[in-house]
């Protein structure tokens, strides 16, 4: 028997299949199946079932609840995907061949450098979806958080699958498909863009000019936006009679993407007069800003490219415009995406370029980045300069090591390539999968000439001891929310720990989007909209948007509003990655469930979290808080204050405040001995 999630809820045994009733149970079974073989806390599973309005009786409700879907389980003879109840909460045990979601994960990473079969199993997986996700569920917070990135899984495959056939030539074959991609998801700029290609490919000009104009309505008419550089790029290349060309396609393709091995400094854009805490220095003046970055998208395993490179770099889930056919020789290589209007972390920025410039081809340069022992672990020539960025979610990390790639990218000849190593749950990417993605990038750099390497969202040590000897000669950046000490202590890196802004710079940021005159007509409010965010770049950026396309919207008026439902309202409704309810409910989901609990029950305490009054929160011993509490300081959850005494974000600290609060939970309870006993081994 096989549960079926790509779809509206069903079991079936490969002939027959029963799509289950809406009803409290099939919600519960759907929360447990969208993180399969997770532990599903208690209080979320409560959430999912009966949403905002919980009954006082929620607890022993949610207990009936799993017994009847017990009964359903024996009565379809499927026990053996019973639900099984642990500490903090429930999970169903799951794998490809009894979950249709795990299925087509599977297919993916198979498909991820198979050559010839990729296009075959990619199809294979797509076939696996049956319509509308969870249409018989009846969970709000299910079709809020966990539907939205369920369909990103899939388009990043439709994508994936265009691309190809678009490469290969058949831009024929593939219209029908971006027909209806684009037709369910028209402000995906992406999709529109391959479409345009394929209409322009196939002798459609003014259909191909047409989905622009669309999307272009579209964007206007509901988000008061305009498409994004590379589609007015690709508009103005077929009005200009050039082909557009997208990403080079390989057989062996990881998720990756490239930067050419010279970039030429960007053009003053509109942020590049911001404050900032500190002047720039000459590596940094040309931008400044600690801004969300984008996120990369499965790619193409390319080696830089011999032509120079442009003033607009693409991300290789943008497309890139040339005048030269695009069957007539090989595409140009996906190269790392720039971050618009980078603002603040001057000294993080300088010291990285300081560190990262002195690198020819791995030689030592002693001295440490920031609060790092940064001994240079490139000694001889051989092995690679190393460098970390640490800090808590929506902080910028991957945004500042895109930043500092980019102002030292005239340092390495062979290029750069950004290779993500977690998945979308959080789990840590196969050491043989990252391997070869990485060997694939590097196959056909010049002369094995230097390259920096980004390893992005790392969530083990051991991660990046397994690529070091991989990339030869150059540098290696690490991103990851966990301080990665065990690296640290091994290997010396560089390291630049990210925090929240200061106040000055969230108020360059808000002044560099908003502009200057805006932000000083209310100063005091633009100040409030600082601290309601927490000074968290990811949330600055969100009320920035927000604002920048409501002009006649006075910040004491938004501050006000956004108040009264903090942090729910920091998200924009067209990218499920700007959101911060989202951003940090994910790095929730990645810790056990009592280290998790744990971080809900802190938020209670005011001001400064002390070990003492940690063990009395949790009714735990003091030695154990201790180690509670530099476990959530490793994963960025908490922030230094002074000696002995810690502190936790105000804007995390109203998103567990009002997890908690949506849950009822309102009773403190004592940290059990066995969820005590997972808390050690349970951290990633």
């Amino acid at each position: 028997m096989r549960f079926q999630l790509l779809g509206p809820l069903s079991i079936t045994d490969g002939r027959d299949m029963v799509v289950l009733p809406p009803s409290k149970p099939t919600s519960l079974l759907a929360a447990l199946l969208v993180r399969p073989g997770e532990v599903v806390p208690t209080s979320r599973l409560r959430q999912a079932v009966w949403g905002e309005e919980q009954p006082a009786t929620a607890k022993a409700a949610l207990q009936s609840c799993v017994l009847r879907l017990r009964r359903l389980f024996a009565k379809y003879d499927i026990e053996e995907q019973a639900v099984v109840a642990v500490a903090g909460g429930y999970l169903v045990p799951a794998d490809h061949d009894t979950l249709d979601l795990l299925h087509f994960r599977r297919l993916t990473a198979r498909a991820d450098g198979a050559g010839e079969a990729e296009l075959p199993l990619l199809r294979t997986a797509l076939g696996l979806w049956r319509g509308p996700l969870l249409t018989n569920v009846p969970s709000e917070l299910l079709h809020r958080d966990e539907v939205p990135r369920l369909v990103e899984e899939r388009l990043r495959v439709v994508e994936r699958v265009c691309e190809i056939q678009l490469a290969r030539g058949r831009g024929r074959e593939v219209l029908v498909d971006l027909w209806e991609a684009t037709r369910a998801h028209p402000q995906h700029e992406g999709l529109t863009a391959q479409l345009m290609r394929a209409l322009y490919r196939v002798g459609r000009q003014n259909e191909a000019l047409a989905e622009y104009r669309r999307i272009r309505t579209h964007l206007r008419d509901e988000l008061g936006v305009d498409p994004g550089a590379e589609l007015q790029r690709l508009e103005l290349a077929i009005l200009r009679g050039a082909e557009p060309r997208g990403p080079e396609i390989e057989s062996a393709a990881p998720a990756a993407v490239a930067l050419e091995p010279t970039v030429r400094p960007s053009a003053p854009g509109p942020f590049a007069d911001a404050d900032t805490d500190a002047t720039p220095t000459p590596a940094t003046a040309t931008a400044s800003a600690s801004a969300p970055a984008p996120a990369p998208a499965p790619a193409t395993a390319v080696a830089a490219a011999e032509h120079p490179a442009s003033d607009s770099p693409v991300s290789a889930k943008d497309e890139s415009v040339s005048g030269a056919p695009a069957e007539r020789g090989p595409a140009p290589a996906p190269r790392l995406p720039h971050v618009p209007g980078f603002t603040g972390r001057c000294r993080e920025t300088a010291d990285l370029v300081a560190h990262l410039g002195g690198a020819d081809g791995g030689t030592d340069v002693g001295a440490g980045v920031g609060a790092g022992v940064g001994t240079g672990v490139g000694t001889g020539g051989t092995a690679p300069l190393l460098a970390l960025i640490s800090g808590g979610p929506g902080m910028g990390k991957t945004a500042l090591a895109l930043h500092a790639a980019h102002l030292v990218a005239d340092r390495y000849p062979g290029g750069a390539v950004l290779l993500p190593m977690s998945g979308p749950d959080g789990a840590p990417r196969p050491a043989a999968d990252a391997a070869a993605a990485l060997r694939a990038l590097l196959r056909c750099r010049d002369g094995g000439a230097p390259c920096l390497v980004i390893l992005d969202d790392v969530v083990h040590p051991d991660q990046v001891r397994d690529l070091l000897d991989a990339t030869g000669p150059g540098a290696v950046i690490v991103t990851s929310r966990l301080g990665l000490a065990a690296l640290v202590a091994t290997h010396g890196p560089a390291v630049v720990q990210l925090g929240a802004l200061s106040p000055r710079e969230s108020d360059a940021l808000l002044t560099a989007v908003l502009g200057r005159e805006r932000v000083a007509a209310e100063a005091a409010a633009a100040r409030t909209l600082a601290e309601l965010c927490g000074h968290v770049p990811l949330a600055l950026r969100i009320v920035a948007a927000r604002l920048l396309t409501r002009p006649r919207t006075r910040l004491a008026d938004y501050a006000e509003w956004l108040r009264r439902d903090l942090p729910a309202r920091l998200a924009l409704p067209d990218d499920p990655r700007m959101s911060v309810p989202l951003a940090l409910d994910g790095a929730l989901r990645r810790l056990p469930a009592p280290l998790a609990d744990a971080h809900l029950r802190l938020a209670r305490l005011h001001g400064r979290i002390t070990a003492p009054a940690t063990a009395g929160a949790l009714a735990i011993p003091e030695t154990e808080a201790e180690e509670l509490l530099e476990r959530l300081l490793d994963h960025g959850l908490l922030e230094d204050d002074q000696p002995g005494t810690l502190r936790m974000n105000e804007l995390f600290r109203a998103h567990a405040l009002r997890r908690t609060a949506r849950t009822g939970d309102d009773v403190p309870r004592a940290v059990t001995a066995p969820a005590r006993r997972a808390l050690p081994s349970g951290a990633t």
